[in-house]
């Protein structure tokens, strides 16, 4: 929100300091991100007056311009149509620093000769001074404009840009920001309440309002002004609304653009003779109709919106945009003034749903104060009669369906003192409420103080509210720092918080990075990556999501997981590792979800080099299985591997993850259809376990293993079995012998010589023991008994 500091003088009667009133405003809660001058530079720049125009010698656009700069006179050439004798321009003398109507790059004014004659400065456009993109004529200043004044002293500004929470709509206006600025100062802002003078035909008899959704309406005030004429604004409104960010238009809608930035308020003109019946209804939206807006694009509506309508159909997205069919044009004669109050959440929605943000929109969603319509419509219907001309009818149109008055919000000052640390008098609290425009009444029977909070604030409805604004007010700096008058509470850490972190840490350990997602998605998303058509569990839908892409809350962290190795991918070339620890919501019938914790891994175009003296190779499933079992181990878990069937991984290359005897995790390959509906083109390895299945599995207690003192002998064996022999079987055997404390499956072949419906496995056994070195004989012992134990059990024999 930019505020010019010359508007906000008009409300604060008071002297003061901008960097003072920045600070002020920064230390009560809205942040002055910055302070600028426009005028700052003007150096050499000064109000002229035009004596004469004459015609140039030597072409036929440009003219030479005698100007009057207060310490003598200039002879200036000047292409500018608009220029003429008797106007107060702005005059730069040579050496000033302006912005090259070219370019718009910053330039030094030099002497120039153009077309035989010597031109002793310039005659300044907007676009020159930097004020705008303006530039086809001189900007021409009111006639009040002093001659010789230095440019920046009559046009300069300082203007704060305010950084303003959600819920303070009231600081989306100058007037909300004068009080605020008062109430911190010690002297309330000064804002009379606008009144205009209706002479035409009571409203009543011009114009009728029905309001069928007083749910989403809860006010509606109109004005009528009949033999209006459009034009442009006077310099001083065009000026105000550019200071403050917005673009002149003409004098009707730069009022309802200036009464907004006033007083927070949004306002629409209608051309009331394009109206149908004189007649507004507002009423939600008939489903799948289609609008045109202002901006000439067609817009699909939903039943959930509200519309403003005439007698034979929509006119305005309310709160949002008006119509094309009702536009102010520069022939609009007569305008009815629209100033209502509609409900947050729809606006939100609305604005949401058809991409279409505005700066009413923005306050509409805030919640701005319904008590401001009135104020705010009487206000813009007096300037319009000021700037437009015009008759206005008598009287406004209000009807408050939704209204209700302002409850007072009861609070102690035992209460007051006690959460804020401090020792303030009632007589103190009282007075810095009524600085922020407050109603105050002292009870003694309850010994509390009945607060009823002034009508443009719409954030104050409960007593933390009350206390909030006597700690700003009196200045978060000044409440004194008190020891706690109780011990701090014991802790009871959540087992899955601690849980989390320790996985957090395996998974970095293991290379990954961790990334974050949203926990709504969209059916499109979890049939591709889960590779069904039709989904085999249905998601739990939004009942009005933001936008179709979260229209349901997710299933699996793999949609997530995917994207963003997908995204990742077009800035990384090499070997991209990442995990995401989220909720999924799985549906329980009539009741509330299931709300599993879960971690998922995904690990792209990955290369292995277990040693320096091996190549690289791909990453394999094997790989991925060492991974997990890795975490796991780290967890205090020894996972097993069964044989699985999801649809979303290769088949052949994925398994379940089981950990005493219960199923947590799938991991696998991703299936290639499942990786192209997400542009991903290489192989890809994924992983997801139930953390909240996992996390009892590893409560128990884990004993201190010293670190062995004797060294480990590794053997290598080749063994050739049957192809129905699992890997799962061989180890299972292989453990059974106390003296191996390592199993590493290295290779598996097929082919020759080895025999039709055979396999090769290759195993890395480590060998060590805990109270001796181990000899080559002993090793040698219980490899013999390993390879009786897999011949009689399985029929594997050890391949030469």
């Amino acid at each position: 929100m930019k505020v010019p500091v010359s508007w906000l003088k008009e409300f604060i009667k008071v002297p003061f300091e901008v960097g003072d009133l920045a600070h002020r405003l920064t230390m009560a809660g809205t942040e002055v991100a910055s302070i600028s001058e426009i005028g700052s530079d003007w150096d050499g720049v000064c109000v002229g007056l035009v004596l004469a125009v004459d015609s140039h010698p030597n072409a036929d656009r440009l003219r030479l311009v005698t100007v009057d700069s207060g310490s003598g006179t200039a002879e200036v050439v000047c292409g500018a149509p608009n220029v003429a004798p008797g106007q107060k321009i702005c005059y730069a003398r040579i050496g000033a620093c302006l912005v090259d109507g070219h370019t718009g790059e910053p330039a030094v004014l030099k002497p120039a000769r153009i077309r035989g004659v010597v031109s002793s400065g310039m005659v300044c456009s907007e676009k020159e001074l930097g004020l705008s993109d303006e530039h086809e004529g001189i900007l021409v200043l009111p006639e009040s404009a002093p001659v010789g004044t230095p440019l920046r002293d009559y046009l300069g500004e300082t203007v704060l840009d305010l950084e303003v929470t959600p819920n303070r709509p009231d600081m989306l206006s100058v007037t909300g920001v004068a009080r605020e600025a008062g109430a911190l100062m010690g002297k309330p802002a000064r804002v009379v309440d606008p009144e205009f003078a209706g002479t035409g035909k009571a409203i009543e008899s011009e114009l009728a309002i029905d309001i069928e959704a007083p749910d989403l309406c809860p006010r509606y005030t109109a004005s009528l002004i009949k033999g209006i004429t459009i034009s442009d604004s006077p310099e001083w409104l065009k000026r105000r609304l550019v200071n403050a960010g917005m673009r002149p238009i003409n004098n009707v809608v730069d009022v309802t653009n200036y009464v907004m930035l006033e007083y927070g308020q949004p306002l629409h003109a209608f051309d009331f003779d394009k109206l149908s019946g004189a007649r507004i209804i507002v009423r939600r939206a008939r489903e799948g109709q289609v609008f045109v807006t202002l901006d000439g694009a067609e817009r699909k509506l939903t039943g959930e919106m509200l519309m403003i309508c005439d007698s034979k159909g929509e006119i305005a997205i309310a709160g949002v945009m008006g119509g094309a069919n009702s536009e102010v044009v520069p022939d609009t004669t007569s305008i009815l003034l629209e100033s209502a109050s509609f409900n947050p959440a729809s606006i939100h929605y609305t604005s949401s749903k058809l991409g279409l943000s505005s700066a009413a929109s923005q306050r509409f969603e805030r919640g701005q104060s319904p008590f401001l319509t009135l104020p705010a419509l009487n206000r813009a219907t007096q300037l319009i009669l000021e700037v437009a001309g015009g008759e206005a009818a008598q009287g406004v149109i209000d009807m408050a369906p939704g209204l209700n008055p302002r409850q007072p919000v009861l609070v102690s000052t035992a209460r007051i003192n006690s959460l804020l640390g401090t020792n303030y008098p009632e007589e103190e609290i009282i007075d810095a409420l009524v600085l922020l425009g407050c109603s105050v009444k002292s009870c003694p029977a309850s010994r509390e103080l009945a607060v009823t909070p002034p009508e443009w604030r719409s954030d104050i409805n409960l007593g933390a509210d009350v206390v909030e604004e006597i700690a700003r007010i009196k200045g978060y700096g000044d409440i004194p720092m008190t020891m706690l008058a109780k011990s701090i509470p014991h802790q009871s850490p959540s087992p899955m918080l601690s849980f989390k972190h320790r996985l957090r840490e395996a998974m970095v350990g293991l290379g990954f990075q961790e990334i974050l997602n949203w926990s709504m998605t969209n059916t499109g998303a979890l049939s591709k990556a889960l590779n069904q058509p039709e989904l085999s569990v249905r998601p739990l839908y939004l009942k009005k999501p933001m936008t179709l892409d979260q229209e349901c809350l997710r299933t699996s962290l793999r949609p997530g997981l995917f994207s963003a190795l997908a995204s990742n991918r077009r800035f990384e070339d090499s070997e991209i590792q990442l995990f995401e620890l989220g909720t999924v919501y799985l549906p329980a019938g009539a009741g509330l979800p299931e709300e599993p914790q879960m971690v998922g891994g995904i690990i792209g175009s990955p290369q292995v080099k277990r040693h320096w003296s091996e190549e690289t190779r791909p990453f394999d499933f094997y790989d991925l299985k060492g991974k997990v079992e890795a975490l796991l181990a780290y967890l205090g878990v020894n996972p097993s591997f069964e044989p699985s069937e999801d649809s979303g991984l290769k088949p052949g290359s994925q398994a379940v993850v089981v950990v005493k005897h219960v199923p947590v995790g799938v991991i696998g390959e991703v299936d290639q259809q499942a990786g192209r509906a997400f542009e991903i083109d290489e192989p890809v390895y994924y992983f997801e376990i139930d953390i909240t299945r996992l996390l009892p599995l590893t409560v128990g207690d884990r004993q201190y293993q010293p670190i062995p003192r004797y060294p480990a002998v590794v053997r290598d064996i080749a063994l050739v079995m049957d192809n129905t022999v699992k890997h799962r079987q061989v180890e299972e055997i292989i453990a059974g012998f106390p003296l191996v404390v390592e199993t590493r499956l290295f290779d598996i072949y097929t082919g020759k010589p080895v025999p039709a419906g055979k396999k090769s496995m290759a195993y890395r056994l480590t060998f060590q023991s805990r109270k001796k070195t181990l000899t080559d004989d002993a090793v040698d012992r219980v490899l013999e008994q390993i390879l009786a134990r897999l011949s009689s059990g399985l029929g594997a024999v050890l391949r030469r």
